[in-house]
């Protein structure tokens, strides 16, 4: 094809869209390179969900101005995670960059990714060298310089990747956590596939194909907080245990205070936006003075927690959390004084928590947390006047919590972790008794329930029980990885030689994704061996990436 020498409106949103398929292609990829052994989906998931939203917005979109307006908007609304936040700042960029241009030539397209590159910066309160930051920065001064020289579109466009690629290649130098690991920053691997795109629009270039598996398991890359903690501290990933995000409606002059007493409680902040609706995340160990700062000046909205020791399957959340809660028709379930929710996820468990007298089940799980909107569209469709909502996850608690006071129900959470929990406190459960009663009931027996997993290592590591490779088996429990095996009914085993003690009666065995009637024989054939005096009890969960669940009353 032959070069172009101007972008239009139309060839704007053909990179848009050859981008949004480039991060689906290696969204996999990217989500591999992360500095936990426990699978999560991460940086790749949410640049991916991020391009999603702005190829949607750019429906029906025809002049540049219009494209550029749903690019600023679609990104700002649909970010996801850290990285996403930060990818809608070097999009918004980009735009403001090109709206006033009816085409873009190559003079435009540099100034574009010099907004690009201050948009990104300014959006974080302490910027970290040796991330996309330092990629984009990058990649405008290249674009700059061979804009400075009169060269054409695309050599523009080739100067800031090849900037970009060296600056990318950098980044260990910059963070030590980067080249501990022998790896890159991923938020910047992703965002040279921008550049890609810009150049198979341009040039007709073909984008890179995705890294094939092995490739990916030793890297490179990795992505790390883009904002640097106060005080010049170095946090790890895990100093920090939660991430906080929502919309914020708040008065423009109001943001300055709020970002401050978000500094005095975290790191990775993030809030970028105006006109009123500003899109805020933090990493925190606070999740309560998060959300209270936006209390204090505005409305908080589509409020996300989650656990980052814990993070899973971040793709599968965001599928269900567009609005699903269950496919059951509800409406044939008789009023009651106080009725229940729970958040749960697998065909199988929601049967069981169908079948212990749940009315509403909102789709959720572990890095699959559903909004406040959710939870409460959930508790006002329950048939009661009063409702106990079982949120099955610790970091699903604080946003359950919110409810209460955005409905005029009775509201009460019994603070269940797992639903192993969820299925005790079930079986306490009386719809004819107020929520208070209930939730006092139900809470002292998740109390006496102890929980644990058994999940895959997607990289190798070392962890306290010892070394991780990739595919072994990890045993947790309170939140801990106790035991590591190669082969899964091992690791099942050990897990539960560390968990039932003398003074247990039952263990409750949910089957997820992955588990086999082999192993679980193997499982109960061991309890019965060395634990003869406690009874098992075996159920199919369904649950994504946990083989198996367990519950020890």
């Amino acid at each position: 094809m032959q070069t172009l020498e101007r972008l239009g409106a139309d060839h704007l949103k053909a990179v848009v869209s050859s981008y949004r398929d480039s991060l689906r292609a290696h969204q996999e990829a990217l989500n591999r390179l992360n500095v936990y052994p426990v699978p999560d989906g991460d940086t790749g998931t949410n640049m991916a969900l991020t391009l999603e939203s702005v190829v949607e917005a750019l429906q029906g979109t025809t002049d540049m101005a219009t494209v550029c307006k749903a690019i600023s908007h679609g990104s700002l609304m649909g970010a996801r995670g850290n990285s996403g936040v930060i990818l809608s700042q070097i999009l918004r960029g980009i735009a403001d960059g090109c709206r006033s241009c009816e085409t873009a030539g190559g003079p435009d397209v540099a100034a574009a990714l010099h907004g690009a590159s201050e948009a990104a910066y300014a959006a974080v309160m302490r910027p970290v060298e040796g991330t996309i930051l330092t990629v984009v920065r990058a990649a405008s001064a290249g674009a700059s310089a061979a804009a400075g020289a009169g060269k054409a579109l695309v050599d523009i466009l080739d100067a800031a990747k090849d900037a970009a690629a060296e600056a990318l290649a950098s980044t260990p130098d910059l963070l030590p956590v980067l080249k501990e690991a022998g790896v890159v920053d991923a938020g910047g691997a992703g965002l040279l596939l921008l550049l890609d795109s810009f150049l198979h629009v341009t040039a007709g270039r073909d984008v890179p194909a995705p890294p094939e598996t092995s490739e990916v398991a030793s890297g490179p890359g990795a992505t790390v907080p883009v904002d640097a903690p106060p005080g010049g501290a170095e946090h790890t990933v895990g100093d920090l245990r939660y991430e906080v995000m929502y919309f914020l409606e708040a008065p423009d002059e109001t943001i300055p205070s709020f970002k401050e007493v978000w500094a005095g409680i975290g790191d990775s902040i993030v809030v970028v936006g105006g006109d009123g609706i500003w899109n805020c995340h933090i990493h925190t160990d606070d999740i309560g003075a998060a959300v209270e700062a936006a209390l204090d000046c505005g409305r908080p909205k589509r409020i996300r927690v989650t656990d980052l020791m814990e993070q899973v399957e971040e793709e599968r959340w965001v599928r269900d959390a567009t609005g699903e809660t269950d496919d059951e028709d509800t409406s044939a379930h008789p009023h009651v004084p106080t009725a229940v929710v729970a958040i749960a996820t697998g065909a199988g468990i929601r049967r069981i928590f169908r079948s212990l007298g749940v009315q509403q089940i909102v789709a959720g799980g572990q890095s699959m947390n559903p909004s406040t909107a959710q939870i409460l569209a959930a508790v006002e469709a329950a048939p009661g006047d009063e409702v106990v909502v079982l949120p099955n996850n610790k970091n699903i608690i604080p946003v359950a919590e919110q409810v209460a006071g955005l409905t005029p129900k009775v509201v009460r959470v019994v603070k269940t972790t797992g639903v192993a929990e969820g299925f005790a406190a079930l079986l306490h459960y009386d719809p004819q008794c107020d929520a208070e009663g209930n939730a006092q009931a139900m809470g002292e027996a998740a109390d006496r329930v102890v929980g644990g997993e058994i999940t895959r290592a997607v990289r190798s590591t070392n962890t306290d029980p010892g070394p991780v490779e990739e595919g072994d088996y990890l045993g947790l429990a309170s939140g801990k990885i106790r035991v590591v095996r190669s082969v899964l009914a091992e690791a099942a085993a050990a897990l539960l030689d560390v968990m039932v003690g003398d003074d247990h009666e039952m263990v409750t065995i949910i089957e997820g994704e992955g588990a086999s009637a082999a192993d679980t024989r193997h499982i109960t054939e061991w309890l019965s061996e060395h634990r003869p005096d406690v009874e098992a009890e075996v159920h199919h969960g369904g649950q994504p990436l946990y083989p198996y669940l367990f519950s020890v009353e």
